[in-house]
C-alpha cells in the first residue's frame, strides 16, 4: 500500500511540474512585419510614442503599436518591446515601464 502512495505522489509531482512549465507564448519562425504609421502630434509633453508593438490573439502576432501613451507614474520612461529568438522561433517581449 505504502508502495502504491509513493507511486501516485511521484506521478502528482511530475504532473504539477510539467504543468507549471508549460509555456503559453506564440512563437513564429518569420518575425511579421508591421504597417508604416505615420506618427501624429504628441497631444502633451508627457506623452510616450510606442513604435513597435504586437500582441498575441488568435494564435499569431497582431500589430499595435504607433499610438501615443501617457506613463503610469511620473518619472517612469518606456523600454521598447523587442523580438527575441531561441530555437523554438521567435517570440515578442513586451515593453516595459521602468522608472528613470
Amino acid at each position: 500500500m505504502k508502495k502504491l502512495l509513493f507511486k501516485l505522489f511521484l506521478v502528482l509531482v511530475v504532473l504539477f511540474t510539467v504543468s507549471l512549465s508549460a509555456s503559453a507564448q506564440i512563437y513564429v519562425k518569420i518575425r511579421p512585419t508591421f504597417p508604416i504609421v505615420v506618427r501624429t502630434v504628441q497631444p502633451s509633453p508627457v506623452h510616450v510614442w510606442i513604435e513597435e508593438d504586437w500582441e498575441p490573439r488568435g494564435g499569431t502576432y497582431v500589430y499595435v503599436g504607433g499610438h501615443w501613451a501617457t506613463p503610469p507614474r511620473q518619472g517612469y520612461v518606456r523600454r521598447s518591446g523587442h523580438w527575441k529568438h531561441s530555437r523554438r522561433g521567435n517570440v515578442w517581449v513586451h515593453g516595459t515601464w521602468r522608472r528613470r
